[in-house]
């Protein structure tokens, strides 16, 4: 365990409560769980405080007194999609870091729980370092989150299964729509390096023929030849074809599909927010399918889910929401304990019906900035689906019941 890491003695201090990076429809619980963990331990944690807009608002002074809350109140937001607090994009430069811990100095934060991803884990470690190395006494826990569900080292991320219901709902809807009328139907969904989840697009499939029919994501290189290729095989056979794509695809070499020319503070390219990509395939695969079976009329749309799958309040995953709140408990409970730094993680340890998760703590830099892939062998070898036998156990019991969907027996119908 590394130095930074050892447990000690709670040194009493006051709270700083962050959120950072896209908001989910759990990262509430989170917020809660820490929150109202501190309140109950008022001989360690003196003041729990809330920074409005992450570590923008601990630059500006911005903070809100969790104790001045109220309590009932609280439980509605924490099942409230969003980020309660505000979050904030902004690139954790050692200077941005040096002033976060001048400010901690100045109200006698000795306690820092930063919710996010891996770019919040990685200011999360970067402020812990300088406070170590200042001599100062500081408890930095990363709590996770992110729908992506990229983070390393943790088994899921809070957020993730919620996003994936949604997005296995959503492609329910639109394979049902699909089946009715026929046509061609790409859905782009979130996930800039991990596939994660544009693959839970396939719990949509509760009949044979049931869409998606290909599933595309970044952990393949993308080929719009092959990609035709695909599309025409599966709309001569059951004439029609639902695609989910991720919007991180990419060509041989992560070569760019398209490229908006927008990035944000971490260098990060503009994806979703767009119909660009979904509009440009579209208008490739009708260019592609035109040649191949000229005179042949084919209906294609798209549609890009963006943002909605974030947030979206009604479709929120029971586990999901549980083990966000757990998430935030466990982050107090290590801080309790001793835990100096470090960022909650979770061990699957039961499946299917026993399903169960146990928190443990993980040190900031086996998390903070990279990302984890989704495994290569849960995408089939041409790289357009999933292999359900695998992806299924370890997906299911994070999003939980979905929808029953029906169809007619039509018993005696004839053709005139």
């Amino acid at each position: 365990m590394p130095a930074s890491n050892l447990p000690s003695a709670p040194t009493p201090g006051n709270v700083v409560i962050g959120q950072s990076g896209g908001p989910t429809a759990v990262i509430n619980q989170t917020l809660i769980g820490v929150a109202k963990e501190a309140l109950r331990h008022p001989q360690t944690f003196k003041k729990v405080y809330g920074a409005i807009h992450g570590i923008q608002g601990i630059l500006d002074g911005n903070f809100c007194d969790f104790a001045e809350e109220d309590p009932a109140n609280l439980e509605i937001v924490a099942g409230t999609p969003s980020a309660a607090l505000k979050s904030v994009r902004l690139k954790p430069t050692p200077q941005i870091c040096a002033q976060v811990l001048a400010r901690f100095k100045e109200h006698d934060v000795r306690y820092f729980f930063y919710i996010g991803g891996n770019d919040t884990a990685e200011t999360a470690h970067i402020i812990n370092e300088m406070a170590i190395a200042d001599g100062y006494q500081l408890t930095c826990i990363h709590c996770p989150k992110t729908i992506d569900n990229d983070l390393r080292v943790t088994d899921h991320c809070p957020g993730y299964g919620s996003a994936a219901k949604f997005v296995a709902q959503a492609f329910m809807g639109d394979n049902l729509d699909n089946r009715s009328l026929g046509g061609i139907k790409i859905n782009v969904v979130m996930g800039r390096n991990a596939g994660w989840l544009t693959a839970a697009s396939a719990l949509a499939r509760q009949f044979p023929d049931d869409g998606p029919h290909l599933i595309y994501c970044p952990e393949t290189d993308f080929s719009m030849q092959q990609f035709g290729s695909d599309v025409l095989k599966v709309s001569q056979k059951l004439g029609r074809c639902v695609i989910a794509v991720s919007e991180g695809i990419h060509g041989i070499g992560g070569a760019d599909i398209i490229n908006l020319g927008e990035t944000d503070s971490h260098g990060n390219k503009q994806l979703s927010g767009s119909g660009a990509l979904g509009d440009y395939l579209a208008a490739q695969l009708k260019n592609f399918l035109g040649k191949a079976q000229p005179g042949v009329k084919h209906r294609i749309r798209a549609d890009t889910f963006g943002y909605l799958q974030r947030c979206f309040p009604g479709v929120v995953s029971e586990v999901d929401a549980r083990e966000a709140r757990q998430a935030g408990t466990a982050a107090v409970e290590a801080a309790i304990a001793g835990t100096t730094s470090g960022s909650v993680a979770f061990r699957r340890i039961g499946d299917g019906a026993a399903y169960a998760i146990e928190t443990f703590i993980t040190p900031l830099h086996t998390v903070a900035k990279e990302t984890k892939h989704m495994p290569r062998e849960l995408l089939n070898a041409a790289g357009n689906d999933v292999v359900m036998e695998k992806l299924m156990p370890y997906l299911k019991p994070l999003v939980g019941t979905l929808p029953a969907i029906g169809r007619l027996a039509m018993v005696g119908a004839k053709k005139a």
